[in-house]
């Protein structure tokens, strides 16, 4: 592992307008090429966070998924962000990674924002995804994931012999100014538990339902410590994380060694 560039797009995602939304963040995204190593885009991000917008879904082979892959080659960094997917099994709240040698990775969102009726109109996803790049392993959730520390929980001699499941924990949301202070602190609260960095991006302004959203944005260390945060409205940041210190950190403080073994099902 080397240090690892990271870059939180939180953008004011137009409502019900996936091309405007690709013609708006391929403007905020453009000038990273070459500067970053992982973009994050916030969830639904050609949409915003809409039950009604699952009358626009796309297909795996329709222009949001072209285009995600466009911009991991253009900027030489892996892209992710969620956008809604339709599939025989239904639509999903999907989460995209693309990478610049053409790879495609995809995560189902889990836990349905029942508050907001998602679970009736989207299927949920089951399995849980780890990332390999740039020599970090990398879990990649959605939004309302962020709530449910059992499934987000890193497991120790698990995914690969006597290491940690993931290195990157991130999280791409739609998480109303109204909730900010439980998106802030279960953000720490991961980081501290999972012994890794924590990445997320949520999105600014406000929706067509009326939402406000205050961006909030971060990284997070293994300690709770903000490496950055963005404040409310639209900003694009670029920052480190250190291999070096994850690993010091793992070796000097290995809660990982005490952990309760467990099943996910």
């Amino acid at each position: 592992m080397q240090d690892l560039r990271i870059s939180l797009v939180q953008g004011e995602t137009r409502w019900h307008d996936p091309a405007g939304n690709r013609d708006y963040y391929d403007g905020l995204i453009a000038p990273l090429a070459g500067k970053s190593d992982l973009v994050i885009l916030p969830e639904t991000f050609t949409s915003g966070f809409s039950n009604e917008a699952i009358d626009q879904a796309e297909g795996m082979e329709g222009a949001t998924v072209a285009w995600i892959r466009e911009q991991a080659a253009k900027l030489g960094a892996a892209v992710t962000g969620s956008v809604q997917l339709r599939t025989a099994e239904g639509v999903f709240n999907r989460l995209l990674f693309a990478t610049p040698d053409g790879e495609l990775q995809t995560y189902d969102k889990r836990h349905l924002f029942r508050y907001a009726n998602e679970h009736k109109r989207y299927a949920a996803g089951r399995d849980r995804l780890t990332v390999e790049w740039k020599g970090w392993r990398i879990n990649p959730l959605v939004c309302y994931d962020l709530r449910f520390p059992v499934f987000a929980r890193n497991r120790y001699d698990v995914e690969r012999p006597d290491q940690l499941d993931f290195d990157l924990q991130l999280f791409v949301a739609n998480w109303p100014a109204a909730r900010a202070y439980p998106w802030k602190t279960l953000l720490r609260a991961r980081a501290i538990e999972n012994l890794c960095y924590v990445a997320a991006v949520n999105r600014a302004g406000t929706d067509g339902n009326g939402h406000e959203y205050s961006g909030d944005s971060a990284v997070i260390d293994m300690l709770g410590q903000p490496v950055v945060e963005l404040p409310a409205g639209e900003g694009v940041v670029t920052t480190v994380i250190s291999a070096e210190a994850l690993a010091a950190h793992r070796e000097r403080f290995p809660a990982m060694l005490d952990a309760d073994r467990f099943e996910l099902r």
